[in-house]
């Protein structure tokens, strides 16, 4: 099946984005993890909305596992509605948009900078009013994303923080790994698709399994199987979908399984077994023979996803470009 949606074109530039943003943002990105360790933050609050704030659960997974400290996320409304100050100080903030202009977001990292955070942004759009706020702009070069589901611009995200990360700490094989991901995403748009319009033909509901780092993508894919395929999903660790939500497989649950190839692997592929054993429709999802970085497997996973899913949204008569009732620049209070 051949289509010639925006979305697929974005999301087919996510490699070159991203070996151009690894070549533009070095100098900063070491700036700044120079800086990280002069401060030595204690905890990190993640400012997010919609697709930046599951690009911020990836971020709470690398920076604990790598760096080691606590990372919770924000409630923007504590700010731009209930007009609290948290106490910050010694806390790195980062700030995730792709405009940088939703007025709570704005709000939340105007307050985190007056309460004393240090605060990094990771926008795509450079002239951002956030640029004035923070103490740092560690911007995506995405370019322009006309699609209003986001892909390039949030694998961009994920690129970013893995950027800021492996500089922080310093993590030499991180950061060569990263100049060897847009390789390794090539070959996944190059794969067969892997979520196909057969396999969804009559699904409306969806559960979407991943762990640890898989997981943060997973909440990423059921979020864009509800966008643009009006296909209601919802995303669980694995672990968790054990805790009670498993007795939904005797439903006839339809199941997507995120499997990325790390630490967490193996726990995650005895879940899967489980619902299987239960009677689960499975749907898998994968990064076949791409060899990258474990930190870096969840990119290559969602980079197959984001082709596959444009084109079940077109087999189900959606457009995946213009969702109805979404805009490109989300503005909430």
């Amino acid at each position: 099946m051949q289509t010639q949606t925006i979305m697929e074109k974005e999301a087919a530039q996510a490699p070159s984005v991203i070996k151009n943003q690894m070549i533009a943002n070095q100098p900063l990105a070491a700036k700044i993890g120079a800086t990280l360790r002069e401060i030595a933050p204690k905890s990190v609050m993640i400012i997010g909305r919609g697709s930046s704030d599951h690009a911020g659960v990836f971020g709470k997974y690398l920076i604990e596992i790598e760096v080691g400290i606590p990372v919770s996320s924000a409630a923007p409304s504590v700010a731009s509605i209930y007009g609290k100050k948290l106490q910050l100080e010694n806390t790195l903030v980062i700030v995730i948009s792709q405009s940088g202009r939703s007025p709570d977001i704005i709000a939340q990292a105007q307050m985190a900078k007056d309460a004393g955070a240090y605060c990094v942004a990771l926008v795509n759009d450079e002239t951002s009013p956030l640029g004035d706020i923070v103490d740092e702009v560690l911007p995506l070069k995405a370019g322009a994303e006309i699609s209003v589901a986001a892909t390039k611009s949030y694998l961009a995200t994920l690129s970013a923080i893995a950027h800021l990360v492996a500089n922080w700490t310093q993590n030499d094989p991180l950061i060569n790994a990263l100049a060897e991901l847009p390789a390794a995403m090539e070959n996944m748009i190059a794969s067969p698709a892997q979520l196909t319009p057969e396999s969804v033909a009559s699904v409306k509901n969806m559960v979407v399994l991943g762990r640890g780092l898989g997981f943060s993508i997973a909440k990423e894919m059921a979020l864009k199987l509800k966008e643009v395929c009006s296909i209601h999903a919802e995303a669980f660790s694995s672990a968790e979908f054990l805790h009670g939500p498993v007795t939904l497989v005797e439903q006839g649950l339809a199941i997507l399984n995120c499997a990325v190839n790390d630490e967490s692997a193996a726990p995650h592929q005895e879940q899967i077994e489980e619902v299987i054993a239960r009677g689960a429709d499975l749907i898998h999802l994968r990064q076949n023979d791409a060899i990258v970085h474990p930190r870096l497997a969840p990119l290559v996973v969602l980079q197959r996803f984001y082709l596959d899913v444009a084109k079940v949204a077109v087999s189900r008569g959606f457009n995946p470009d213009e969702p109805k009732g979404l805009k490109k620049v989300t503005r909430t209070l």
